[in-house]
Order: structure tokens, then sequence, then C-alpha cells
């Protein structure tokens, strides 16, 4: 098997930019990236976060190479946004030649084509055969912000529900919706009203004690019971879930989870909304998450993977709900700038050229291989979970108690970054390793990340 096979057309040139091997050259950080560090303290405030103390310079494939020349195997895609590799040929070319024509006009004063091709593309790749619009916004966050307000004012209701560990943005309506305090939303209050949290299935540590197996069904109960009872089900306006947790530490809700509350918002007039940000685009191995439980949502917000690199944000809904918003109700000056639709159309074209999503799928299938057995072999793992390109490990210090351990997660994460592997860190325990490969990866340089962390993980 050969996880790259896919990329020998459009991902050649790409990838031939850039050398598909780890190196490291100098200390880490390297000298050049010790002094722009110096810079970054001086200039940038300390609440933007920071993973690696180093600083790129070019990236292509698998690999980004830091400015002292250092080249590092990349398993975080810049949080799941570079799925088709930074710098993809088609992408960086529809980037230059948008560029030289025009940059902006904003769509609302003068539109143009790519904004509406690529509306028409979201509108037939979004799951279920029905009518649909979209339009769009800068980010994810942008994204559900919207998806929530049409739902208000479609349904002529307020109340929203969220679930526990979610993530879904950092401005004041998203951050609200977010399950984790330190660092979403501490010292931010106060928060949005009408927002109510119920359980997600997250079948190792399950929220009313069901077996892994009866998670789904046990979970999708007490969320239910919840709605009727506390809330009133004819008082919510929107369900904003995603079909796979990202920064909540990659958990695949059990089997029946979202079924159920899908069928419970169709009985009682509830738009379903999908936040696809971090799972969408080929990363779970379809093009959207929804689709391992056969629903088909409302409304589905996109962003990360959709611009290829390039800051977009969409809202796909049914024509049904979104039509009733009057004219001027939605929009943005900088949404679906041109040079970001042209980037977001050939990103598409990349996943569909490079059979990005059955390289999603073969990625899962190595990182399950390789990781699962962990569970067996090393006491500080307690779970492992795989979606095609999206993995984690969660990490425990007693694994009958299933007590987090975040301290060990810095520890594994130090290592790989001392040994020239990327990744993240997630959960709401902050103790799960999170693994999101770009999908054009090759075998060699994925097998050579995992081995980095499976010799980082053994040696707790």
């Amino acid at each position: 098997m050969d996880v790259q096979d896919h990329s020998r057309g459009s991902q050649s040139v790409e990838i031939s930019k850039v050398a598909q091997k780890r190196q490291i050259v100098t200390e880490l950080p390297g000298p050049r990236s010790s002094e722009l560090m110096v810079r970054r303290h001086a200039a940038v405030p300390r609440g933007v976060g920071g993973t690696l103390p180093v600083f790129a310079e070019r990236a292509a494939g698998g690999v980004v190479v830091d400015v002292d020349g250092n080249s590092f195997i990349d398993l975080g895609a810049g949080i799941a946004v570079l799925n088709v590799g930074s710098s993809a040929e088609l992408v960086a070319a529809a980037i230059a030649e948008q560029a030289a024509r025009f940059t902006h006009t904003c769509f609302q004063v003068t539109p143009y084509e790519s904004y509406v091709e690529l509306a028409e593309r979201l509108n037939l790749l979004v799951p279920g055969n029905v009518e649909r619009r979209t339009f769009f916004v800068n980010s994810g966050a942008e994204a559900v912000e919207n998806a929530v307000k049409i739902a208000r004012s479609a349904t002529g209701r307020q109340a929203v529900v969220a679930f526990d560990h979610a993530f879904h943005g950092r401005t004041l309506l998203a951050m609200s919706l977010t399950s984790k305090a330190m660092p979403y939303k501490e010292s931010f209050g106060p928060l949005a009203p009408e927002i109510y949290r119920l359980p997600f299935s997250y079948p190792y540590r399950c929220a009313v004690g069901a077996s892994p197996e009866a998670c789904g069904p046990a979970c999708a109960e007490a969320a239910i019971t919840a709605m009727d009872r506390q809330i009133g089900g004819e008082r919510i306006a929107a369900l904003v879930i995603e079909p796979v947790l990202g920064e909540g530490g990659v958990v695949i809700p059990g089997a029946g989870f979202l079924p159920a509350l899908a069928e419970y918002c169709a009985a009682n007039g509830i738009v379903f909304v999908a936040d696809e940000v971090q799972a969408g685009f080929a990363r779970t191995g379809r093009w959207f998450a929804s689709e391992h439980s056969g629903i088909i949502p409302d409304i589905v917000t996109t962003a990360k993977g959709l611009g290829g690199g390039l800051p977009i944000g969409g809202v796909t809904a049914r024509a049904d709900i979104v039509d009733r918003i009057h004219p001027g109700g939605l929009g943005s000056t900088f949404g679906g700038n041109p040079v970001s639709c042209a980037a977001a159309l050939a990103s598409i074209a990349e996943v569909e050229r490079g059979g990005l999503v059955e390289a999603a799928q073969r990625i899962g299938e190595v990182l399950e291989q390789r990781l699962r057995p962990l569970v067996d072999e090393v006491a500080a793992v307690g779970d492992v979970r795989v979606i095609g390109g999206m993995a984690a490990v969660e990490l425990v210090s007693d694994r009958a108690r299933k007590t987090p351990d975040p301290a060990a997660v810095t520890k594994v994460l130090a290592r790989c970054h001392s040994e020239g592997v990327i990744m993240l860190k997630a959960g709401t325990f902050d103790n799960v390793v999170r693994i999101l490969p770009p999908l054009v990866i090759g075998e060699d340089l994925l097998s050579e990340g995992v081995e980095i962390l499976e010799k980082a993980l053994r040696s707790l």
C-alpha cells in the first residue's frame, strides 16, 4: 500500500519543491527562529498561543521547513486546514491567477462568478438531495454564528443546544457554544444567553455511564429527555453539533447518537446544524463526517479545509430555511473573497483529482494498525480513536479510573517536536495527542512520524 499513489498528478509539482524527508540540522529552536521569537514576544500578545518555537519558511506535501533549514514531518496540517497539502499546485496557481485579475470587489457590491460556482459546488457536495443555498464568510466561528442567526430568524425561537467537549470558535456566540472554559472562555464573560449544554456520546467516557457499545443510544436518550423537560422542544431554534469532535479530542460518537438527535430535531421543527469546520472536506474518509451516520443536516458550516490554506467559511443551508432571511440580513465585506473562492474551488479539484477521500481512508488504516495495539501495550494509553485522517491517543495516569494525564501529553509532544514531528494537543482535559496529517502525505513519512510517536509513548 502506498498512501501517496493518489498524488502523482496534481501534487507532484508541489511536493518537488520541498524534499519529503525529516531532517534536523540545528538545535531547536535554531538561531534564526530564536531571533524571530524575540521579535514575536515584543510585537504579538502572549494570548496568541504557540505549539513549536520555530518559524516556517516553506512547506509542501507532508513537510514543513523552518527558517533554519530544519524539516519537520507535518502531522498537524495547520489544524486540519491543509487537507490538500501546503502550496498545492492547483491552489497556488488559482490564487496567483485570481490575484492578478482582481483581489476584491465585495460580492454584495459587484459579484463575481467564482463565488456562485463555489456555492453551487457546496450545494451538491453537502449530504442530502434537497434544495440548498450557500453563502460565504471569513472563518468557521463566523459560519457557526450565522447558522444560529438563520435558525433563530427562521424558527422565531431563541434557545440553542450545544454539547459537552464541543469547540465552535472564539467569537462571542461561538465561544459561548464552546464547552471548554480554559483557555477559550476564561475571563471573557458575560457569555451569550439561551445556550444549553447536553451530553455528547463519548464512548470512552460515557456521560451516563453506559458501555461503549450502548453509549450512543443512552446519551441520545439523555439529551432528548433534557431538551423535552429542561428546555422545551418548542423553544429550541437550533441544535449545533460536531459530527466528530475535533478540539474535544477526536471523539467519534457512538452508533445511533446522531440519527436519534436528527430525528428529534425534525419532529420538533429544530434546525440541525452540523459543524463540519474541522471534520469536513475528506478529512474523515468522507466528504463530510455527517455521512458516516447517514444524517442530512439542515445547515452545514465549513471552513479550514475548504480554502486550501486561505481563510474562508461557508454556510450551506436548506433553501426553505435560509431564503426566509430578508435581503441584507446576511453577508460580509470580505466573505467569499475572490482569491479565497478561487483557492477553494482549486482545493475541491485537488481532492477530486487526487482521490483524497480514499487517501484519508488509507491513512486511517495505517493509523489504526499502528496505534490500536498501544492500548494493550502501553499503560498510559487509555484509548485510541481513528476516523480516516483524524486520530487521537488519549493518555491516562490510572487506567481503571481513566484519570486524565495532561503532563504525559506535554512530555510526548515535546519529544516528538524535538525529533522533528509536528503534532497537536487536544481534549477537554488536555490529555489527548491529536494526529491530523495532510491527506497527501507519503506512507514513508506517515510511518516515520508515527514511529517517533510510538517511541515517545513507550518512554512513558
